[in-house]
């Protein structure tokens, strides 16, 4: 039993390293990309917030993945394993492969397809508000994007051409809370299963994620924060300030009530609000395409592998 616990910790800290690296852009890549922060002290303010995050504002949804996807006291720890290898694998290939997906929802089907491997009931009105939060997040990020465009184009020192360096700490500021937002709303994706097998708490479990979270930054951030995800050169910096803004208050909103959805999606929701707002495109039809197809792909595979892993050990 020690041993199959210590490999559980092991694969949920290996899964949070790697999303604290590959969340470096979209927590500080619009902040660096400005040049409103240097790179070594943009993962230095990353990594603290984001431990912070996981481990005192995670709560909620820790419980909320942990106990209300699959009706069932325990969960077996060689599952446990199964569905975090699953997503681990599935979000590695997807990256590598450029297909735009969510974390969060190869996971929660992750879950699932373990959940019908090993015949235990299924919470479907849970998975339904994931859904339905996962397709509205976007739309209500690309609204509150145009709003806080043209708010900032009016206000003192945020106007085009007000003050680049107080803009430049507020985006900084922001990328802060995007950071912090970050390890409350992924952590949940490497260490949630530590309450469906009870082998921790709430504030364990986002303490040790947080702490991959905050080394995977530190260690792996740096090449990804310069190859940013996004394409910022097409935003000003108050679109740039209004779009990592809106991520962070949609992201933690949800956070807030026990849920998590795509930093991903909503900062690209958030960015397409800004183009709108100057009337221009920042997002081209090839992004949405793509994550409609990941809306699609992401799912499907991690329920498929989540039930075959799972399965497999119910032969051990």
């Amino acid at each position: 039993m020690i041993a199959a616990e210590f490999g559980l910790v092991a694969v949920a800290l290996a899964f949070a390293w790697s999303m604290g690296a590959h969340y470096t852009g979209a927590c500080m890549g619009m902040p660096y990309a400005t040049k409103s922060v240097g790179l070594r002290a943009a993962l230095w303010v990353m990594a603290p917030l984001t431990l912070a995050g996981a481990t005192f504002l995670s709560h909620k949804v820790l419980e909320n993945v942990g106990h209300n996807i699959l009706v069932a006291s325990r969960l077996g720890t060689a599952p446990a394993i199964a569905v975090v290898a699953a997503a681990f694998l599935l979000t590695t290939l997807f990256t590598q492969r450029r297909i735009p997906t969510s974390t969060i929802q190869i996971l929660v089907f992750c879950i699932i397809g373990a959940g019908a491997a090993l015949r235990l009931a299924i919470r479907w009105h849970t998975v339904i508000q994931l859904a339905l939060l996962w397709v509205v997040a976007p739309f209500v990020a690309c609204g509150l994007g145009y709003v806080f465009t043209k708010l900032f184009d009016v206000a003192p020192g945020f106007a085009r051409s007000g003050s680049a360096g107080t803009i430049g700490t507020a985006l900084v500021i922001i990328g802060g809370a995007a950071s912090l937002t970050m390890g409350a709303n992924d952590v949940s994706n490497a260490t949630a299963v530590f309450l469906s097998t009870g082998f921790a708490g709430p504030l364990v479990a986002g303490l040790i994620g947080g702490l991959g979270l905050a080394i995977g930054v530190l260690t792996w951030g740096r090449p990804l924060l310069e190859r940013v995800a996004f394409d910022v050169v097409k935003l000003d910096m108050p679109m740039a300030t209004a779009a990592q803004l809106v991520q962070a208050i949609v992201v933690l909103t949800a956070v807030f009530f026990g849920y998590f959805t795509s930093m991903n999606q909503a900062l690209i929701g958030a960015m397409a609000g800004t183009g709108f707002a100057r009337g221009r495109e920042t997002i081209d039809a090839k992004v949405v395409f793509g994550i409609l197809r990941g809306w699609v792909i992401g799912p499907a595979a991690g329920a498929a592998l989540g039930f075959i892993l799972a399965d497999l050990t119910r032969l051990f």
